[in-house]
């Protein structure tokens, strides 16, 4: 079954690495694969081609995600390699899709979403100020600009963005909305731009303004905290956990909770794993990325029996 005419509308990042975390699971009979963020299917492409016998559930918040697994991977599906699941890898433990050899978070956005001027995301396309990965989703990055508190969005821009002094542009925000609500992207990113200035060739002034609109509209930091646990204990023994990062914040989260599970199993490796400059180098959106990979123990008792997640080890 050839997957070679499926070219994925972004590039996978770190292939390389993860094809090499994976690597050691090939082989292994009834093999299943779990991917929390199928966005176009790149990493879930590569992996199927490098053991055909692999049988994968893809899962992705992004209805448009869903619907282009649909149509540009019909044949794996009705082959029954494939299932395509709309929902939040958040709610894997509610899904009872059973154990899986390998599982893959990649938690950057993907390129579509930030190339599509209507999904919101970008300060280069101009569109509604959205930023839902989930379109079914009620927050809208918009309705946060607007009802937010001054404080609540100095915090927010703080924390998420991690901007030291965002002070000036919040208050040029909330005067700005009480005559004529921010609709649009281009209406945020200009007053970012004119209040904040360009402070770095290349760098956008409303870099980490957006981004931490899009954390905050997405929950993606709780999300990451409360999927991880549930999705290591879905995994077969000595079945793989990979979360691909590119924001320190995520990365630290990822880093504590695989360190607080060591009774279920051990990070792979000591030191977290980034791209090759070679990549970087070609891949801008690669070069924050961080690869933190988590093993299953082989033990059978890992949970105890009658605590809250032993609900989740056979299903």
């Amino acid at each position: 079954m050839n997957l070679s005419n499926t070219p994925p509308l972004h590039i996978p990042v770190m292939l390389k690495e993860i094809l090499s975390m994976f690597a050691p699971l090939n082989g292994r009979p009834e093999l299943r694969y779990f991917d929390g963020t199928f966005g176009r299917g790149g990493h879930l492409q590569a992996l199927m081609q490098a053991e055909p016998s692999i049988k994968a559930v893809a899962m992705d918040r992004d209805l448009d995600a869903i619907a282009y697994g649909k149509s540009h991977f019909s044949e794996v599906i009705e082959a029954g390699r494939l299932q395509l699941v709309h929902g939040n890898y958040t709610d894997f433990a509610d899904f009872n899709l059973g154990e899986f050899d390998f599982m893959l978070l990649d938690l950057g956005v993907s390129s579509p979403q930030l190339d599509q001027g209507p999904r919101g995301f970008s300060f280069y396309h101009d569109g509604p100020l959205d930023m839902r990965m989930n379109q079914t989703e009620v927050l809208t990055a918009a309705e946060i600009i607007q009802s937010y508190s001054e404080e609540e969005l100095i915090q927010l821009f703080m924390d998420l963005g991690e901007i030291s002094r965002p002070q000036r542009v919040v208050r040029a925000i909330v005067h700005d909305r009480k005559e004529k609500p921010f609709v649009s992207t281009k209406d945020l990113a200009g007053l970012i731009e004119r209040v904040d200035g360009w402070h770095r060739k290349g760098h956008h002034p409303a870099t980490q303004y957006f981004l931490a609109l899009r954390m905050e509209v997405n929950q993606e930091l709780s999300g990451v905290e409360k999927a991880l646990k549930p999705l290591v204990l879905g995994l077969k023994p000595k079945g793989r956990l990979a979360v691909l990062t590119f924001h320190s914040l995520e990365d630290r989260i990822v880093k504590n909770v695989f360190k607080s599970l060591e009774d279920l199993g051990r990070p792979v490796n000591k030191k977290v794993l980034q791209p090759e400059w070679s990549e970087a180098k070609v891949n801008s959106r690669a070069r924050s990325a961080k690869l933190r990979v988590f093993e299953r123990s082989d033990l059978e008792n890992a949970v105890p029996e009658g605590s809250h997640y032993s609900k989740y080890r056979g299903y």
